[in-house]
């Protein structure tokens, strides 16, 4: 029995609306040195060269997570180590690795809000942004724009539903 219209109309419909609710981060290496990125939940990681950039799609329904980059990084296929950042020797995070690392935070719904942390130590310079907000700036341990404890103040925020964020090491 062939479809109708009507429902290939829908199915069409319904795949494109699930299809939107993600999420891109572009991850940006400006440092002369390799970075392995890392995102949780998401379970992702890799390496990026020097000038190489990484889209990583965040599924719609995320509702927080992290990311971060690993230096110093040595895998054979998907397990190795790395001397800051490590996720316990994998390639694909699922978990937060351990000081030192600059953290990319972000909460996505009704309204999105972004911060960098450096309450668990600096690894790496970092720019974060979200295609309309503020670009933060992490250059140094010292950095004014990330948090350095707990209660600081530093989240930035972009309207809901904003689909597009950066993230640049060294930048």
């Amino acid at each position: 029995m062939a479809a109708s219209p009507w429902a290939l109309i829908l199915l069409l419909a319904a795949a494109f609306a699930a299809g939107t609710g993600a999420t891109t981060f572009s991850i940006t290496n400006r440092c002369s040195y390799a970075v392995w990125p890392a995102a949780i939940p998401v379970g992702g990681g890799r390496r990026l060269n020097s000038g190489d950039t990484w889209n990583l799609e965040v599924p719609g329904g995320t509702s927080a997570a992290r990311i971060w980059g690993r230096t110093g990084c040595n895998f054979n296929v998907d397990r190795g180590s790395c001397a800051t950042g490590d996720c316990a020797g994998a390639l694909h995070c699922g978990l937060s690795g351990p000081p030192p690392a600059t953290l990319a935070e972000f909460s996505l719904g009704s309204q999105d809000y972004y911060d960098i942390s450096v309450i668990d130590g600096y690894n790496v310079p970092m720019d974060f942004s979200c295609s309309t907000g503020v670009a933060l700036r992490c250059r140094d341990a010292g950095c004014y724009d990330a948090y350095h404890q707990p209660n600081d103040v530093r989240t930035k925020s972009c309207g809901g539903g904003n689909r597009s964020f950066r993230v640049v090491f060294c930048p």
